[in-house]
């Protein structure tokens, strides 16, 4: 395993460490520096840029030939550490520890070490990994944030208070999809030049925000979170495939969200973001699409339609049928009646 060192802060001279480790060099462009991985050690980019009040950004995007540990060990406070796996697997253990933690994809963490106990992170070998972390210097961000400080979970607010890290500090778990969002904005974003380090600071303290509200969710017991994380979005998309699988016989929302193991409350909330609608309305607008499809390829009379949708009343029927299209079923098949005579 390879094994590099940064002795430095602020975080511009981590970028700094880590080119001279690499053997390469780093750029500057508006406050931010990179590092591009040399082909002796992998491809990829390092990045990182500091904003006011003692706080930071770096992306990691990379993939390294062998594995790879960065020790971070200065005689200093080190930074509080949001991180954030995008895609890949992190480790991640205190310099005086031996074990690590993992920090999979969709996951993340929030790190503190004690006094000035070092961080190690390791890269695996041949995977394409993308981590995003968040620093900050307490004692800076103490003098920015102060009143706003007070106001937070009793075990945050230590955390954010430890200027000089008393006490360790170590949470995980799945990030939410307002982060996940947020991330992804990131990526997109074309500018390259002042107005980017305004978006990035911007976006970095929506992030931290989502972060904090994350963390009291995760306080409640299982039954009762309410924010949906990146890693449930497949689930919900399988709740929508077993709706159409099975319109004429729906199950209740209840079941649904209770075989894929989320609640209600999360269930619906899948639904309103990947679908703009409710659980019903998702399944009124499927059943919908289903029955315009059977009355322009089938000659299934309308019953039958109706039997097929998982409706019992024509009237009803016809009735959602308007107000969705502005046409009754029947004139809608009359309509297409060159499409039916065409099969």
């Amino acid at each position: 395993m390879n094994q590099i060192t940064v002795k430095s802060l602020p975080l511009y001279e981590v970028i700094r460490d880590i080119a001279e480790a690499l053997d390469t060099t780093y750029e500057e462009n508006c406050g931010e520096y990179y590092v591009r991985i040399p082909d002796h050690c992998g491809t990829g980019t390092i990045r990182g840029i500091n904003f006011h009040g003692g706080f930071g950004l770096i992306i990691y995007e990379c993939t390294f030939h062998e594995d790879l540990e960065i020790h971070f060990i200065v005689s200093k406070v080190h930074p509080l550490k949001f991180l954030f796996c995008l895609s890949g697997e992190l480790l991640h253990r205190f310099e005086d520890e031996s074990s690590y933690n993992e920090i999979d994809q969709y996951q993340s963490s929030i790190v503190a070490s004690k006094s000035y106990n070092g961080h190690i992170l390791q890269f695996k070998g041949q995977q394409k990994i993308k981590v995003s972390s968040l620093e900050i210097d307490r004692e800076k961000f103490q003098e920015k944030m102060d009143c706003e400080l007070r106001n937070l979970d009793p075990k945050l607010k230590e955390l954010f208070m430890d200027s000089k890290a008393s006490n360790p500090f170590y949470y995980a778990g799945f990030y939410s999809l307002q982060i996940a969002d947020l991330f992804r904005k990131i990526d997109t974003f074309e500018n390259n030049d002042f107005i980017r380090r305004i978006f990035l600071e911007g976006k970095a303290y929506q992030i931290l925000t989502y972060l904090v509200l994350q963390y009291h969710d995760d306080l409640k017991d299982a039954g009762k979170r309410s924010l949906l994380r990146e890693h449930e979005i497949n689930l919900i998309e399988k709740v929508a495939g077993k709706i159409d699988m099975n319109l004429s016989q729906p199950e209740t929302i209840d079941s649904l969200a209770e075989e894929i193991g989320l609640n209600v409350n999360k269930l619906q909330e899948g639904f309103k973001y990947l679908y703009g609608s409710t659980v019903n309305s998702y399944i009124q607008k499927s059943r919908l699409g289903l029955a315009k499809h059977l009355l322009i390829s089938t000659q299934l009379n309308i019953s039958e339609i109706v039997e097929k949708i998982g409706l019992s009343s024509k009237s009803y029927f016809s009735k959602v049928f308007k107000e969705q299209y502005g046409i009754t079923p029947s004139e809608f098949r009359q309509k297409n009646r060159n499409l039916l005579r065409s099969k």
